[in-house]
This record gives structure tokens, sequence and C-alpha cells, in this order.
């Protein structure tokens, strides 16, 4: 396999996060999706009769807008669906068209009206923080395909380039990134956005080398070349072509050796490692049991029931249950996450309303404080759809705070004859994992989370991005914390969460002792490869240099020679 050195850039170059590996060499296509000023200007007030013809427009745009988004929806899969989805439902919202509706009776045109109306919803999601805040690029994005309709013109987003090509934004929303094609969007550079954006979330499902929270990048001319660097978070300016040339195709020999890697996960000297995917639901199980991957390690059950007004029946959650447990047999295994609803993630029959903050609310476990049966009625279906289809079944529960807690979801799930565990997504998991192990049969630490409220920063929050990075030395303790515990309890500890789908930081996971990682389907071939170059001594080696970092860049670094990269 080719082994990419650290590269000192001699061109000027602009620094970001890194998300996706990969070097690329490209011209610069921009995304500014504004609506035209001159269609803005010319529709003025709309010329409408009355108000209730103007709230008539805009609920006929939110249908057009809404639908579009549905489509694409149904026409992905895994994440990319569930940001979709929540976004078509955030256009739909009845608060959002209640606010316009206020302000069109108070005299406002309509064009005026929606943009007061999101101006307040986004007032709000900063103020809540947390995954509320991470919904204001969609707001914003909203806000522009509506008026885009409702004017009359396409809906904005990225353009088509005629050549392979950098796409450079301020940020993406879901549907855009969602539609991007690898085959001419061969890199991603955005001024916002943290490693668990939308934006980077996506490009990882995708395969695209991506860069996130690069200040400046606007400023790059149109149709000037530049490298983007996804292992490294450079982005260089109008370099060496032979230089650049020859760092591509160091690049490209890598992908194809990552290509023809057909695993089981393991070191160089033969220490196992699961590798497991990340999904949704069998549409994307299917896809994911066809690869080099020993089960699943999250399957986010709410992905299912996001535009369900009622609860399923048992029987009903147990049939889509039973199609992602068959995509794997009885050879392998299926991680089932009961539902993680509540914040960016509204159920309906579940989640309640009017939280003033609810990332830090009634979410997850939470739910079944005042709803036991919804819990019951889950795990009932779990038992059902495993023993229906004969697949090995763990059930795993997400925020988890208390050992009070996990013991009282661990006898439940062990009445069924499941094997039961908790996501350590809340740092307090994490320095009682020991305690938590006397009960539960696993740990599976959810990175995203955990790092956000390790770190108390939003993820969306660009001038925090440097603080939402998983390779935080505070993050990175909270993890060796959890791993050290699961090793005396002799009880497997995995990760879930992005971090996993990044092959250097996979490195130091395994280093610390964490015995799986779950990732989007695309990134297991890549963290494979990478783990079978490096013996299991340097991967322990690697996790006391990420330890011993001051911050993620010096992390990155000091992995990256210990390790000879």
């Amino acid at each position: 396999m080719t082994v990419l050195t650290d590269h000192a850039p001699t061109a000027p170059s602009l620094s970001g996060t890194p998300v996706v590996p990969g070097v690329v060499h490209a011209p610069v296509v921009q995304a500014r999706g504004e609506v035209s000023p001159a269609a803005v200007a010319a529709f003025g007030d709309g010329g409408f009769d009355d108000p209730e013809a103007a709230l008539a427009a805009y609920e006929a745009a939110v249908e057009t807008v809404a639908g579009g988004l549905a489509a694409k929806a149904g026409r992905a899969s895994g994440e990319t669906t569930e940001v979709l989805t929540a976004t078509a439902n955030l256009v739909r919202d009845r608060g959002l068209r209640g606010s316009v509706r206020k302000n069109l009776r108070g005299g406002e045109p309509l064009l005026d009206a929606l943009r007061a109306a999101v101006e307040q919803f986004v007032n709000l999601f900063t103020q809540q923080g947390g995954l509320m805040a991470e919904r204001v690029t969609d707001l914003r994005d909203i806000e522009r395909r509506l008026t885009a309709r409702i004017v009359g013109e396409p809906e904005p987003g990225v353009p088509i380039p005629d050549e392979p090509s950098v796409l450079v934004a301020e940020d993406l929303a879901p549907a855009d990134t969602a539609g991007l094609d690898p085959a001419v969007v061969v890199g991603l550079v955005t001024e916002r956005g943290g490693p668990t954006s939308h934006t980077a979330i996506i490009a990882r499902q995708l395969g695209i080398p991506c860069v996130v929270g690069a200040q400046g990048a606007l400023e790059i001319e149109v149709g000037s070349w530049v490298v983007v660097d996804g292992t490294t978070g450079l982005v260089e300016l109008e370099p060496d072509a032979d230089e650049a040339a020859r760092r591509v195709e160091a690049a490209r020999s890598e992908r194809e050796a990552l290509a023809s890697w057909t695993g089981p996960g393991r070191t160089a000297d033969d220490v196992a490692v699961k590798l497991l995917a990340n999904v949704a639901d069998a549409e994307s199980a299917s896809k994911a049991a066809s690869g080099p991957v020993e089960g699943v390690g999250l399957f986010r059950t709410e992905l299912s029931f996001l535009n369900s007004p009622e609860e399923p029946s048992v029987e009903d959650q147990a049939a889509i249950y039973a199609g992602v447990l068959d995509a794997f047999g009885d050879d392998r295994y299926v991680v089932v996450r009961t539902l993680d609803a509540g914040s960016d993630k509204p159920v309906a029959y579940a989640t309640l309303p009017g939280e003033e903050n609810p990332a830090l609310g009634v979410r997850g476990l939470r739910l079944a404080l005042g709803n036991p049966g919804l819990l019951e009625r889950q795990l009932d279906a779990v038992a059902s759809a495993a023993a229906s289809t004969g697949t090995e079944t763990w059930v795993m529960a997400p925020m988890v705070a208390t050992v009070a807690e996990a013991s009282d979801f661990a006898a439940q799930v062990h009445d069924r004859g499941l094997k039961a565990g908790v996501m350590v997504e809340v740092p307090s998991a994490a320095l009682l994992a020991h305690r938590m192990l006397e009960h539960v049969d696993f740990l599976s630490l959810g990175t995203n989370d955990l790092t956000q409220y390790a770190m108390a920063a939003d993820r969306m929050a660009t001038d925090l991005a440097h603080l939402t990075d998983p390779w935080q030395p505070a993050v990175l303790q909270l993890i060796a914390i959890t791993a050290e515990a699961g090793r005396q309890a002799g009880k497997p500890v995995g990760v879930c969460g992005e971090a996993a789908a990044d092959p250097l930081l996979a490195c130091v996971l395994v280093g610390m002792g964490i015995t799986s990682l779950s990732m989007a389907a695309a990134a297991v071939r890549p963290v494979g490869a990478r783990l079978a170059t490096v013996t299991f001594e340097a991967c322990e080696d690697a996790a006391e240099a990420a330890l011993a970092a001051s911050d993620p860049a010096a992390g990155r670094a000091a992995v990256r020679e210990v390790l000879s990269l």
C-alpha cells in the first residue's frame, strides 16, 4: 500500500478541520445560494388581495419545497435520509406557518413576513443551543428555497460543474450536500461547520475529501486550482502542478489499495478489531451487509418513525426491525439502539413539545421516565424480531447518565433474553463506566454528543469548531477512561460516533482498548486498510501521543509521526 507522507505546503494555504481523507487537485466552483435580487424586486409585495391569499401562496411553496426534499430522502439512505426528512418536516413546521400568518395579518408583505418568521426561529434555536442551533443553517436554506418558489425561480443550490471541481461554500444545507455527484464534485471545502455537522456526515457517506471550518475559503478565486488534503485539513492555493499531480496519484494508489481490502478488521500483528456498520433501515442494512463488516454497531431505530404520527404496534415495529436483522443472518450480530427521539429528531408520538433546551432535555432513554410503556413495547418488538430471524441481537439505550438508569435498562433487556448495553454520550457515563459495566454487557461511545457535551460547544458554531473536534484531548481522555473500564471488566467497548470513521483516529481508539468501531459503510474499507498497516503496540503509542497533545492539530501531527504516515 502507498503511504502518504506529511506534506509541508510551499504554496499559500488555508487550514480547516479535516473530515474525509483524500487528496484532490481541481479548480474551484462556489455555491452562493441566494435568490436573484432582480426576481425579488420584480415580485414586490406580490399583489395579493388579502393576507389569506398571500398565505395560500406560502403554503403552495411549502408543499413544493417539502415534497422535493422528501423525494430526495426517499432516494437516499442512512443518515442522509435522516437529515433530509428532518429538513422537510421543518419546512412544514406549524410554528413557522403560524408566525408567517401572524406577520401577514399584521400588514407585512409575504417575503417580509417569511423573513421575519425565519429570523424569529433562528434566534430561538440559537438561544436553545446544542443540536437545535445546528438547524440554523437548515432554516436559512429553507427561507431561500421558499423565497425562490414564491417569486417563480428555481430553488438555489450548488452549481453543476462542467469538469471535476472543488466545491467551496460558506456552509451547505443537507439538501445540497446529499445531491452532490462525487464524479464532478471531487472535493469539498466550507467556511463554517465542524466535524459532526450535516455537511461532514454526508460527505463521509459520499466519500468526498472534505475540509470544514476553513476561514477565508470564499475568498478563493473561482476557477483557480487548489489542492484539498482531507487528511491534514490544508487547502493549498495555486500549488505546483507537478507536485500536486504526484500527491493525487499517491492518494489514488492508496484508494485502490483500500478498495481491495476485504476484512476482517485486525492490526498488522493480528489483533482483532470488529468493524461494524451504522444503519437506519432494511435498505441501508442490506447494502452494508454486502461489504466487509462483522455486523451492525448502531441501528438507529428512530429514523424509521420520524414521519409516524402514532406509535406503531409491537407487530409493526418487529417487522421493521426484522428487515434489518435478516440482512445479517446468524453469523453476525446487530446492535439496536432504542429510540433516540427528541432534540433535533422529533418523533410525534414520543417527543415532548415546548422544551426550553431540548438538547439537554427529555430525550433518549429519558422519555421512558414518563412513558415506560414506550420502551417496554419497543423491547418486546426487538425481542420478537430477534427470535424470528435468529440473528444475535444486542440492545443499547441512548442518553444514559446514571448507574441506576443503566441497571434498570439492563434488567428489562435481560428479561427478554438479549444482551444489554448503554451509550456513553454524557460525560457522567464515561466517569462511571466501571460501575455501569457491573450491570450491562457492553458500552458504546457516541462521540458526536460526548464531544459536544464535554466541551460545552455547539456542533455548528464555526468559531467553536476546534472544540467540537473528537481529537480534543479531554474527549480522548473520556474515551480512554471508558475503554479501560471495559478492559478491566473483560467486556466490549465500541465507538459508534463519527470518530470511528477517521482512519487515523481509529488507530488511536484501538490503542486505547476500543474493541469495535461502527461507522458509515463507505468508511469501513479505509479504516480497515489503515489498521492492517500498523501493529497494536504502534496503536498504543499513537494513543499516548494523542492524549499528551495540546490540541487536535498537534494530536493529528503527533500520531502521523508515531505511525510514520
